[in-house]
C-alpha cells in the first residue's frame, strides 16, 4: 500500500508535469525583485504616513509559500524571504489568467514564487500585496514535515538544517546573530590595527595544541598531511616576519569526541600582538566580548540557562591552583609528578587513566571540579608548565606560566599566553611534549622544525589569544548545545532503517 508521503510526492510531480504541459517553466533562470518583504512593508507604512505619496506604486517580491488560505474568490498566502514575511492577497478578478491557473491548480506550501502588485492593508489590518502576477520560481517536490510550524525533532533539525531554517524563525535568528558576532569581532580587531591573515589548513606537522589530528594523504608529493588543530604556529611566523598585530578566524579540526561543547570541526579566533603580554590580552578580550555583545544584542547582559551573565569588565581573576584547591581539595604543587597526583586523585575516589601525564590530570581536575562553577566570566591564571608548552614561565615561579583560560556559563571560551619566544627552550619543551604524548599512547608527531627555525630569527615579546567562536555564540544567543550554533554539525551516521525506508500505511 502506498504511503501518505509517496502520495503527496506523486501529486506534486503531477503538478510539475502539468506546468510543463502548459509551457510554464517551473524553474526559471531569474526573477527581478524590486523589494524584499521587509522593504515592501516599510514602503506601505511610508505611503500611509504620507497621504500625498503616490499610492499606485507596485512592488515585486519573492519567497517561499508558508501558508495558503483559500476563501472563495480570494486566497491569502504568506510569503517568506530572507528579510521576513508578508501576506499576499490574491483575488480572481485582479489576477492575470495565467496567475489564476497557477493559484488554482499548481501551488503547494513550500513552493517558491514571485508576486507583483500593489502594497495594501487588508480589513484585518495586515500589511499585504494585492497581487496581479504570480510566477512559479521553484516547485517544491517534498512536503514540509508534519507540524513544521514548530519543527522540534532535534535529529531532523540538525541533519536537515534547511528545514529547521524554514520552520523555525528562532533558528534563523541564531545564525543571523552568529554572522553579526563574527562581523563585530572583525571590526573590533581591525579598528585596533590587527591584520587578518589566512594560514594553511593542510600542514606537515600538527602543532599549536594538544589534540588528536585528522590525517590525509597528498598524492602529488606522496606524503601525509594533517588538518590543522590550531592556527598558532603560522600566525607566529607572521609576527616574526614583521606583522605586529595579526589574527585569523578559521576552521580547526580535532579528531576527538562529540558533546554539547565539542564538535570535531569548529571555528577559532586567534590573535597575536607583538610587545604585549597576557595581561594586555586579558584586557582586550573582556573589552571585545562586552563590546560585541552590546553591538549585536544591545546589552552586555545575557540569559544563559537559569543564570544571567554580565560581560561588563572587569571579569574576575582567580589563580588556577587556588580554584582547584577550593573545589577539588587537591594542591597540585604538592604533587610534582604524575604518579603522586594520580594517587591523590584515586584517594579522592576518582577513576584515573594510568597513562595520563601530570598536565592532563590537572586539566581533568579543572574540568571536573572547577569549570561547572565558573558561570560569570572568569580568568583562571597561571597554569603549570606541564600544560603549556608554548607559554613563557612566570618570572617568580619556574613551575608556572603566564597563561589564562577564560570561562563563562560553565565552559571554557578562550585561552591565552605570554608566548614563549626562546627558540632553545621551545625546542626542549617540544621534545618533552613529544615524549609525554608517546608515553600516553598517542600519535608521535614530528617537531615542527620550520617553526623552530623561524623562531631562531627572533620573535618579539608577544601576547597570543585563542577564542572558541562557537562557544561564544552559544553564550550570546543562550544556546546550551554547540550543535545549535553550527549550521551543519557532525552527527553519528543514521542506521539503514533511518536513512530512507518509508513505512507503508
Amino acid at each position: 500500500m502506498t504511503s501518505r508521503a509517496d502520495r503527496i510526492n506523486r501529486q506534486r510531480l503531477e503538478k510539475l508535469e502539468g506546468l510543463y504541459d502548459r509551457g510554464v517553466n517551473p524553474y526559471p533562470h531569474r526573477y527581478r525583485c524590486s523589494h524584499t518583504t521587509e522593504q515592501a512593508i516599510a514602503l506601505l507604512k511610508q505611503i500611509e504616513e504620507n497621504p500625498t505619496e503616490e499610492k499606485a506604486v507596485e512592488v515585486s517580491v519573492a519567497g517561499r509559500i508558508m501558508s495558503h488560505r483559500p476563501m472563495g474568490k480570494v486566497a491569502f498566502l504568506d510569503l517568506r524571504d530572507g528579510s521576513g514575511k508578508i501576506q499576499i492577497y490574491c483575488h480572481r478578478n485582479i489576477l492575470s489568467e495565467d496567475s489564476l491557473k497557477l493559484l488554482k491548480k499548481d501551488l503547494d506550501i513550500g513552493d517558491i514564487v514571485g508576486a507583483s502588485g500593489k502594497p495594501v492593508r487588508t480589513r484585518s489590518g495586515e500589511a499585504s500585496i494585492e497581487v496581479k502576477e504570480l510566477t512559479m520560481l521553484a516547485k517544491s517536490l517534498q512536503p514540509l514535515p508534519e507540524k513544521w510550524h514548530g519543527l522540534s525533532d532535534i535529529d531532523t533539525r540538525y541533519r536537515q538544517r534547511y528545514l529547521d531554517l524554514i520552520a523555525n524563525t528562532e533558528a534563523r535568528d541564531i545564525f543571523l546573530k552568529r554572522s553579526q558576532i563574527i562581523t563585530a569581532i572583525r571590526q573590533f580587531l581591525n579598528q585596533r590595527g590587527f591584520i587578518e591573515a589566512e594560514t594553511p589548513v593542510l600542514q606537515p606537522s600538527a602543532g599549536g595544541a594538544l589534540a588528536q589530528p585528522f590525517i590525509t594523504h597528498q598524492h602529488a608529493l606522496s606524503r601525509d598531511l594533517y588538518l590543522r588543530i590550531a592556527l598558532e604556529l603560522y600566525l607566529k611566523r607572521l609576527i616574526i616576519g614583521g606583522f605586529d598585530r595579526v589574527y585569523e578566524l578559521g576552521r580547526i579540526f580535532r579528531n576527538e569526541g562529540l558533546s554539547t561543547k565539542h564538535n570535531p570541526e569548529f571555528t577559532m579566533l586567534e590573535t597575536y600582538q607583538a610587545y604585549a603580554d597576557y595581561n594586555d590580552v586579558m584586557n582586550m578580550l573582556e573589552e571585545m566580548v562586552c563590546q560585541v555583545s552590546r553591538q549585536v544584542l544591545g546589552t552586555d547582559t545575557v540569559k544563559f540557562g537559569d543564570n544571567t551573565i554580565s560581560f561588563k569588565p572587569p571579569w574576575q581573576r582567580i589563580e588556577l591552583r587556588q580554584a582547584i584547591i577550593e573545589h577539588a581539595g587537591i594542591d597540585f604543587e604538592e604533587h610534582p609528578d604524575a604518579g603522586s597526583l594520580r594517587a591523590k586523585m584515586a584517594a579522592r575516589g576518582m577513576e584515573v587513566d594510568p597513562e595520563k601525564g601530570r598536565g592532563r590530570l590537572i586539566d581533568e581536575l579543572l574540568s571536573t571540579f572547577v569549570e561547572p562553577h565558573l558561570v560569570q566570566p572568569t580568568f583562571l591564571l597561571h597554569h603549570p608548565v606541564d600544560m603549556s608548552p608554548l607559554a613563557k614561565l612566570k618570572p617568580d615561579n619556574e613551575h608556572l606560566v603566564e597563561r589564562f583560560e577564560a570561562f563563562a556559563g560553565g565552559m571554557e571560551i578562550a585561552n591565552a599566553f605570554t608566548e614563549l619566544n626562546d627558540p632553545l627552550e621551545q625546542r626542549k619543551r617540544f621534545i618533552e611534549q613529544q615524549k609525554s604524548r608517546q608515553a600516553e599512547g598517542e600519535i608521535e608527531e614530528a617537531v615542527d622544525e620550520d617553526f623552530l627555525l623561524a623562531l631562531e630569527y627572533g620573535m618579539p615579546p608577544t601576547g597570543g589569544l585563542g577564542v572558541g567562536i562557537d562557544r561564544l555564540v552559544m553564550l550570546l544567543t543562550g544556546q546550551t548545545s554547540i550543535r545549535q550554533v553550527i549550521l551543519f554539525p557532525q552527527l553519528k551516521e543514521k542506521s539503514t532503517r533511518d536513512k530512507g525506508e518509508r513505512q507503508e500505511s
